[in-house]
């Protein structure tokens, strides 16, 4: 199953974690064949929120929410279970500093929407 361990921290700890020790780590992830994705984000600073209401779309500079902890970047992995889940993001750098984010990912049923009848 995948998860998607979504990291999170403050603008105090956002550079804590160096680039190489978190790449270091996605590098051991994926020897072992459990990772599909890593990425760091960009501070929310280069955020652009997108809503779209009655048609219409508004644009907001920034996330939509004012939190403490932003969203600082993912590793998509595979994973048995929760807890196989839960082992690979506490070995994540960041979460020294911040807090992970674990969440099983849900399939997309894109076929079975094409042949819904929309009526």
């Amino acid at each position: 199953m995948k998860y998607l361990c979504l990291v999170y921290l403050d603008a105090v700890h956002w550079n804590a974690c160096s680039d190489d020790d978190c790449a270091a780590y996605a590098a051991q992830v994926a020897a072992s064949q459990r990772l599909l994705a890593a990425e760091p984000l960009h501070g929310t600073h280069t955020a652009t929120t997108v809503r779209v209401r009655n048609g219409e779309v508004t644009l907001f500079d920034g996330p939509f929410a004012e939190t403490r902890e932003m969203l600082a970047g993912f590793y998509l992995v595979e994973a048995p279970d929760l807890n196989a889940a839960i082992q690979i993001a506490a070995g994540i750098p960041p979460a020294r500093h911040g807090s992970i984010e674990v969440r099983p990912v849900r399939e997309l049923q894109v076929g079975a929407a094409q042949g819904a009848d929309p009526g």
